[in-house]
């Protein structure tokens, strides 16, 4: 099982994947929305913001967050760190449930080019 540390590397390491990447992959990630990443396994939720192609981590918290963020994610430590390495594909574990991702209809259709 993933740790919360191991969880925050790999958001960190998406971050730098985002504000690395071009075309409309670069267009996608320029959004500005409140971000949540729950940690289902750890009961852990990271809270943040996705700007500017960056995802910042403001706080950590137990448990599910008290407010709902524009985009939510959802899913077991492992399977976000395997997410992010590329070993999980994305597409896949949203399809079977292994991970959630909730949003607007307009932020889905952007996010579905990131992810």
């Amino acid at each position: 099982m993933a740790t919360i540390e191991e969880c925050r590397a790999a958001l960190d390491k998406l971050s730098d994947n985002m504000a690395s990447a071009e075309g409309d992959v670069r267009t996608a990630a320029a959004l500005d929305r409140s971000l949540s990443c729950r940690v289902t396994d750890l009961d852990v939720t990271f809270v943040g913001r996705l700007k500017d192609g960056r995802i910042k981590v403001l706080d950590t918290l137990q448990g599910p967050p008290p407010d709902k963020a524009q985009i939510r994610l959802a899913m077991a430590g492992d399977d976000l760190v395997a997410m992010v390495d590329g070993r999980l594909n994305f597409a896949k574990a949203w399809g079977s449930g292994r991970v959630k991702l909730e949003a607007g209809l307009r932020d889905l259709f952007r996010l579905r080019t990131l992810l």
